[in-house]
């Protein structure tokens, strides 16, 4: 997969994603979107891709945030501003529904749009230098990919008010303090750190990982109540799939399963 910029790599069953924009310390700009959403495309399609960890080309940014010139063009047009919004909203929303879980590997700052990012993967794991914050407000802004809705869900009301309505980073140890980080490791064990936690998941069954997934998130949105039925419907599914046979046979041979995805 050739794209401007985004590195991509996959080995045994990983794929890694790096946003490769240094020189403006990984900023997400509008081309990143598009190959954004044309890469998940793909790695939902591809069977062989179990789990994704992304990360920031260089060793001091996750990614500083927006590309600031998209909002300087969008807010010449009609509506441009909500446009703009939807277009990030949209690609992190198939990043949270893909199926397959993601984690974000925080090597450095993690600002504004940056942080959105981080928040719509799965998992978090930064590494010692690690800043995250919604900055936007400093500009005259607000999170508009997501932020506002994701955090609070994190970290709970309060914090996130802090957090979005001041723009001031925190570092890692508060980070973790508050839940928006899982683990701070130092810089050089990042790596190995999100593949450990990738191996863990992607050793089990496919399907089941991400009818999980979906239980999760589909039940977040709703009452308990209606949670419990996605949650009763998903699990139903799961109890008539390939996988599940196979996996309840495998305990009782004493082997280890060879999961379908089915």
């Amino acid at each position: 997969m050739g794209y401007a910029t985004i590195d991509y790599r996959s080995n045994d069953g990983i794929g890694y994603v790096t946003i490769d924009n240094p020189k403006m310390r990984n900023a997400l700009s509008e081309s990143f979107f598009a190959e954004l959403l044309d890469l998940l495309k793909r790695c939902k399609k591809d069977d062989s891709c179990r789990a994704l960890v992304f990360t920031g080309s260089g060793e001091k940014a996750f990614s500083a945030g927006a590309d600031i010139n998209m909002f300087l063009d969008y807010r010449k047009k009609p509506l441009g501003g909500k446009d703009l919004s939807c277009i990030g909203q949209s690609a992190f929303r198939t990043l949270e529904e893909l199926g397959k879980p993601s984690i974000a590997a925080i090597n450095g700052v993690a600002l504004g749009g940056g942080c959105e990012l981080a928040l719509a993967c799965t998992f978090r794991i930064g590494s010692e230098n690690a800043k995250i914050g919604l900055t936007e407000i400093a500009v005259g802004l607000i999170p508009g990919w997501g932020g506002t809705q994701r955090l609070s869900r994190l970290v709970g009301k309060p914090k996130a008010l802090e957090m979005i309505l001041t723009g001031e980073p925190i570092g890692a140890a508060e980070a973790l303090s508050i839940g928006l980080l899982g683990k701070v490791v130092p810089r050089e064990n990042l790596m190995a750190e999100c593949e450990s936690l990738a191996r863990r998941i992607i050793k089990n069954g496919p399907l089941a990982v991400r009818l999980a997934l979906e239980a999760v998130y589909r039940g977040m949105e709703v009452p308990i109540d209606e949670g419990q039925s996605v949650e009763s419907n998903l699990a139903g599914y799961a109890c008539h799939s390939e996988d599940a046979y196979e996996g309840v046979t495998a305990f009782f041979e004493k082997r280890k399963p060879v999961f379908k995805g089915r």
